[in-house]
């Protein structure tokens, strides 16, 4: 019995299921929203895989908004005893009624065109699904929380290193309509805080940068896929900007064991960035390492046309708070293009 049908990806997540961290959640029950997604899927087959191979008796509650894609996602998993799948918005109050012991809250407008198209409905999501959440959690004495929030609410900033620890908050400027998703995320953020400080919610906070491994949707849209799609089909990486935004990076199995250290280990109310410090790159330069080591060539078609594209940044988080917990990560830049093509090869 495997968590899933592609042989990289089941090796990453059997080579997670190591992780110490998941003793900690033996007998337990854990709740993971937006399951259906990148991130959220692989905490709840890394949580399914640990069990099985640890023997932990770990419940894990799958809420998604659309069956139909979760059965496709989870579908090695849907006779496994110890999985649940839920069936719900979360801008809806929590209609399961169980026992809860974690949450890891990963639900999340994440498509730039959605982003630009409906930033209503995206804002509402970070706002009234994070509130309804944070509620039951608070009303089902859960042991401790996690929102998975973003590197990108970090905004502008005046270091021109790029080096951002947790307090080295930029500016986002609320007249660009792309801002509502690192607009909306600081908000569910703050609510975080305030469900700590007034009702003494264990929540903490994960700032994830952008993360990526074995396990994404062919169809995904982000920079990195678009990039691995091109060396597949041995076409052209195609930049639709300069290329000048720079961050660093984090492997999906790498960030996986980060939050679950964050919710074990982090402080109440406090937030952590999670990134892998040494793989720092601008998409340009990252563009033409892919296309020199697979014989591409990079070409530029830079038009006026919204993409949904964020911003030009220049940044670099500093995980240095999460790695005082005990985490580090395993996986860098080329190796994890390497894992993700292959997986994408199957």
């Amino acid at each position: 019995m495997f968590e899933t049908n592609n042989k990289i990806r089941q090796e990453d997540l059997e080579e997670l299921a190591n992780e110490k961290i998941f003793e900690e959640f033996a007998g337990k029950t854990v709740l993971v929203t937006g399951a259906s997604g990148l991130i959220g899927s692989e905490i709840v087959l890394g949580f399914l895989c640990a069990d099985r191979l640890k023997k932990l008796n770990i419940k894990v509650l799958a809420m998604v908004r659309n069956e139909q894609k979760a059965r496709d996602v989870f579908e090695c998993v849907l006779e496994n005893k110890n999985f649940e799948l839920i069936i719900q918005d979360v801008n809806d109050p929590v209609s399961y009624r169980g026992n809860v012991d974690y949450i890891i809250h990963c639900a999340s407008t994440t498509s730039s065109g959605e982003i630009i198209s409906k930033p209503v409905e995206t804002a509402r999501t970070s706002f009234l699904g994070t509130y309804n959440i944070l509620k039951y959690a608070f009303e089902h004495k859960v042991k401790s929380f996690v929102y998975l929030s973003s590197i990108e609410i970090y905004g502008k900033t005046n270091d021109s290193n790029g080096d951002i620890k947790e307090e080295n908050l930029g500016v986002l400027n609320p007249l660009n309509v792309r801002n509502v998703y690192p607009l909306s995320k600081k908000l569910a953020e703050n609510l975080c805080v305030d469900f700590a400080c007034e009702y003494g919610l264990n929540a903490k906070i994960a700032r994830l940068t952008q993360t990526f491994g074995a396990g994404i949707a062919r169809e995904e849209n982000r920079v990195f896929a678009q990039f691995c799609r091109s060396i597949i089909e041995k076409k052209d990486i195609v930049l639709h900007t300069d290329g000048s935004s720079y961050k660093n990076y984090c492997y999906l199995t790498d960030a996986v064991s980060a939050i679950l250290t964050i919710l074990i280990k982090g402080e109440n109310g406090k937030a952590y960035n999670v990134a892998n410090y040494d793989t720092g790159i601008s998409i340009k330069n990252m563009a033409e390492m892919l296309a020199k080591k697979y014989g591409l060539k990079v070409v530029y078609d830079v038009s006026d046309k919204n993409r949904g594209y964020n911003e030009s940044i220049h940044i670099k988080l500093n995980p240095e708070k999460l790695e005082a917990l005990g985490w580090e990560p395993k996986i860098y830049l080329e190796e994890m293009f390497e894992r993700l093509i292959k997986s994408l090869e199957e």
